[in-house]
């Protein structure tokens, strides 16, 4: 799979940046049947839930990202994204294959050190 950048858009009505560590691996579902948008992606994390949407507005979109509109045939319906970096006002993922279930394994290993945090 070519590289795939997308920008994560929505945090501040949920969670703001607080989710979105450098490196953390984050689950997108499509949501076909959003009625604002049919191309709508959501972006979850576990334990949390929902935390944003992948970008899909020419205004929320980063420059050298993807919207949701443009990754949308080229991706499953469930995918993941590793947060690379944000800025004040956006969050910038890779696009990540599941090879083996690693990210599934990854995202189970950040499940734990969130619940140890959460039980210190």
């Amino acid at each position: 799979m070519e590289d795939l950048y997308v920008t994560v858009t929505g945090f501040a009505n949920y969670y703001h940046k607080k989710p979105f560590a450098i490196g953390n691996v984050l689950i997108c579902v499509k949501e076909p049947s959003n009625k604002y948008d049919s191309e709508a992606i959501t972006v979850k994390l576990p334990i949390i839930g929902k935390v944003g949407y992948i970008a899909n507005s020419p205004a929320s979109i980063a420059g050298g990202t993807l919207s949701a509109g443009r990754i949308y045939d080229k991706v499953e319906d469930k995918f993941f994204v590793r947060v690379m970096f944000t800025t004040q006002s956006k969050v910038i993922c890779k696009v990540e294959e599941n090879s083996d279930g690693i990210l599934e394994k990854e995202i189970q290993t950040q499940i734990e050190a969130a619940e140890e945090w959460l039980n210190k």
